[in-house]
């Protein structure tokens, strides 16, 4: 059988392609991204600004085309935290209902980590050594702590990069002010995290979704390329160091700099900053040893679910 798979994120729509094959396994077909912005303008004061949303629509016009141009049987879209923290979400969900015949599963904070720890477990191996994983969105942030035999500790954040960007609007290039300020305000968010650290003490930090993305195919660009089947592979160990060198170059990088930057998406320029930020201030809050980045996240965890469930 043939499924699609369309995530509804705050920045990006996402879309998977898969074809299930013997033993609850399948193959990748096809992926590809949207960029909607749905939060921006608007997310803080909970709702999906008229031009958001005619944006998300356009992008799941866009792929339900894709979908029927791979005769893919069932299509399953979950919405995440830019349209369950929204006052008109559930307008913008039976709106494309009733244009596309399209069913929306909003999910929650908590739904949204267990899908996520679904997708990496099929990128990552885990072992018996808690690690930490970091999904970082355009609404939310989901910190998952797991080893192999699954989920320890979960939570959904109201941290996610749209968010921050509206709430502190920073220079361009942003100041080393404007930086203690954003880190001073995720430090006040973030108590439950620091109890649930204190007490699992993970030293691995496994990052997902299109910040890490980013990250990696950026540090793979400065770094003159790697072969092709490392490109291809579903994991990527980020080295430290080079993640630290591309952080001091984000964070002193001006819009129109970043626009040219290898590897980085257009529609992540405005947010990677902050998202670095949230990943720096977590790696040395932590004293985080490991980095590695996982391709697979909340898509492929729905796979999971649809598989094995």
């Amino acid at each position: 059988m043939r499924i699609a798979i369309i995530d509804m994120g705050t920045n990006t729509f996402n879309l998977l392609i898969i074809e299930t094959l013997a033993d609850n396994k399948y193959e990748i077909i096809f992926r590809d991204k949207a960029g909607v912005k749905l939060g921006k303008g608007g997310i803080n004061n909970k709702i999906i600004t008229p031009e958001a949303f005619e944006r998300g629509i356009t992008a799941i016009a866009k792929h339900l085309d894709t979908i029927r141009s791979f005769n893919a049987e069932k299509t399953i879209a979950t919405a995440t935290s830019g349209v369950r923290s929204t006052e008109n979400g559930k307008e913008f969900v039976k709106s494309i209902e009733s244009k596309f015949g399209l069913k929306v599963q909003i999910i929650s904070g908590d739904e949204e980590a267990e899908l996520i720890y679904r997708g990496v477990k099929q990128a990552i191996t885990f072992n018996n050594e808690n690690v930490l994983i970091l999904d970082i969105g355009g609404g939310s942030n989901e910190f998952i702590i797991a080893n192999h035999n699954g989920i320890i500790w979960k939570y959904s954040f109201n941290l996610g990069m749209a968010r921050l960007l509206d709430m502190f609007n920073p220079s361009d290039p942003i100041t080393f002010e404007e930086i203690k300020k954003v880190e001073k305000y995720i430090d006040s968010k973030l108590g439950i995290l620091y109890d649930a650290i204190s007490q699992f003490k993970p030293k691995k930090l496994v990052g997902c979704s299109g910040t890490f993305d980013s990250f990696r195919a950026m540090i793979i660009a400065k770094n003159g390329g790697i072969p092709e089947e490392v490109k291809k592979s579903i994991s990527y160990p980020i080295n430290i160091a080079d993640y630290e060198k591309l952080h001091i170059d984000l964070i002193n990088s001006t819009l129109e700099e970043r626009k040219k930057m290898e590897g980085l998406e257009l529609v992540r320029v405005e947010m990677i900053v902050l998202a670095s930020i949230f990943v720096n201030f977590i790696i040395r809050k932590f004293k985080i040893k490991s980095l590695t980045q996982s391709t697979f996240a909340i898509k492929e965890g729905m796979v999971d679910k649809i598989l094995n469930s």
